[in-house]
C-alpha cells in the first residue's frame, strides 16, 4: 500500500481522509515527531481540505517525557476507539526500555485489523519485537541497527533513509520522517501538493528510497580500528586531489600491505575501491543537490577527465550523470507554484467565506481553521 512506485496520481479519484495515530513512547525525540506531522498540516492547508489527521497516543493518555525533556500530554490513551487508518510508533533514546509488552500487544492487535504500520527514528525496533516486521524490509536510527537485526532475525534492516514496503513504513530519525511523509503524501495526492510544501518548508530536495543514511565508521568499527578510521578520514577529507596508497598508508604508520588487510578485513574491499566509492557517493550528492556542471563535479571529485568519470559512475552506481540530475520527475513549473492561478485563489477565498465557522473538533481541523487567513491556502487544487 505504500509502495508510490506501483501508484500514479492519476488513479487517485476523491479525498479521503486518513486517521494517522502517533505512539508515544518515553523518552521518544521530538525532531522526528514534528518532522512527520508538519507535512500532514501543510498538506491540508495547502488543499484547503482535511486530507489527513493526527492524534498523538500514549499507553495510558497520561504526559509522556520526550529526550529534550520536554512533557507532552497527547491527545488521548492507545486504546481510545479512533479508528485509525495508520499507526506510527515514535521511537527515541534508550528504546530498549522505552516501551512495554501492553504497547507491544496492542500494535499486534492493530497489525491483525489490517491496519497500516510505522514507526521513526527507533520506533522500529518496537514494531520487530511485535512481530510486525518479519520479511518485510525496515529502516531504523543508524544506532539502532546493529541490536534490531541481531534480535530480531526475520527483519530485513537497511541503512536507506526510510522504507515503505507494503503497508509497513518505518525512517530513520531526525528530520528524515519529513521525507518519507512527502513520498507518502505524494503517493496519495500526487507530485503537485508535496512540490508546495517543500517549497512552504523551504526544502530544496526530498529525499527519496534510494537515499542512504551514513553510519559513521567510528560507530560500525568502534574503537578497535583506529588506524582505519584515521585512514579513511583521510580519504574523506581529500576527495578533490586523492592521496596515493603507499602516502596514505605512511601516514597512518602502516605499510601499504598492512592497509590492504585491514581494509579487506574489516570493509571487505581494497583501500582503493572504498576510495572510489566516497568519490562517487560525493558526486551523487553535488549531481543531486547542485546546479554544479559534471566536468566541475568530476574535477571536485578526483577524476582526471569527465568521460573516465562517466565510465565509473555508471559502472558503480548503474546509471550515466546525466541520467542521475535528470532523473528526478519533471513537472511544468506552474504545477508547484504556490500561487496557482487568480481563478483558484479566488473560488478558495468564496469558498471560505460561504462557509459556516464551526468549533474545530480535531488537532488536523484546528491547524486548517487557524490557517484559513494564510495567502497559501487551498493553493493547490487536490482532486
Amino acid at each position: 500500500m505504500f509502495d508510490i512506485h506501483n501508484r500514479q496520481p492519476a488513479e487517485v479519484q476523491a479525498v479521503k481522509m486518513n486517521k494517522i495515530g502517533f505512539l508515544l513512547l518515553e523518552n521518544f525525540t521530538m525532531i522526528a515527531l514534528a518532522s512527520a506531522v508538519e507535512p500532514l498540516r501543510m498538506a491540508n492547508q495547502l488543499s484547503g481540505k482535511e486530507l489527513y489527521t493526527w492524534h498523538t497516543l500514549t499507553e495510558d493518555g497520561k504526559a509522556v517525557t520526550a529526550s529534550d525533556g520536554i512533557s507532552i500530554t497527547p491527545d488521548g490513551s492507545m486504546t481510545d476507539p479512533l479508528n485509525l487508518d495508520t499507526i506510527i510508533v515514535v521511537g527515541g533514546v534508550n528504546i530498549t526500555r522505552s516501551y512495554s509488552r501492553r504497547q507491544v500487544s496492542w500494535l499486534q492487535k492493530m497489525g491483525r485489523r489490517a491496519c497500516n504500520v510505522g514507526a521513526i527514528c527507533t520506533g522500529a525496533y518496537v514494531l520487530a519485537d511485535a512481530g510486525l516486521l518479519d520479511g518485510y524490509d525496515c529502516s531504523a536510527h543508524w544506532e539502532c541497527i546493529a541490536s534490531l537485526q541481531e534480535k530480531f532475525q526475520k527483519v530485513r534492516c537497511t541503512n536507506h533513509l526510510f522504507v515503505l514496503d507494503r503497508n509497513r513504513m518505518t525512517s530513520s530519525g531526525g528530520t528524515v520522517p519529513l521525507d518519507m511523509m512527502l513520498n507518502m503524501i505524494q503517493r496519495d495526492y500526487g507530485y503537485q501538493l508535496t512540490a508546495g510544501i517543500s517549497e512552504m518548508f523551504i526544502c530544496d530536495r526530498v529525499r527519496n528510497h534510494a537515499d542512504y543514511q551514513r553510519i559513521p565508521l567510528r560507530y560500525v568499527l568502534g574503537t578497535t580500528q583506529p588506524k582505519l578510521v584515521e585512514a579513511v578520514s583521510l580519504m574523506e577529507a581529500n576527495l578533490e586531489e586523492t592521496i596515493e596508497l603507499d602516502e596514505l598508508a605512511g601516514y597512518v604508520d602502516l605499510s601499504r600491505r598492512q592497509l590492504e588487510r585491514l581494509f579487506q578485513k574489516h570493509l571487505q574491499c581494497s583501500p582503493s575501491k572504498y576510495y572510489l566509492k566516497l568519490r562517487l557517493l560525493r558526486a551523487r550528492q553535488l549531481l543531486k543537490q547542485t546546479s554544479m556542471s559534471i566536468i566541475e563535479i568530476a574535477s571536485a571529485c578526483g577524476f582526471v577527465s569527465t568521460p573516465h568519470f562517466s565510465k565509473c559512475y555508471r559502472e558503480h552506481i548503474g546509471l550515466p550523470p546525466r541520467e542521475e540530475r535528470t532523473g528526478a520527475k519533471k513537472t511544468d513549473t506552474s504545477e508547484v507554484s504556490l500561487t496557482g492561478s487568480i481563478t483558484h485563489i479566488e473560488a478558495a477565498r468564496e469558498a471560505r467565506e460561504a462557509s459556516i465557522v464551526t468549533k474545530p473538533n480535531s488537532l488536523a481541523m484546528r491547524a486548517l481553521h487557524e490557517a484559513q487567513c494564510e495567502p497559501s491556502y487551498g493553493s493547490v487544487a487536490v482532486q
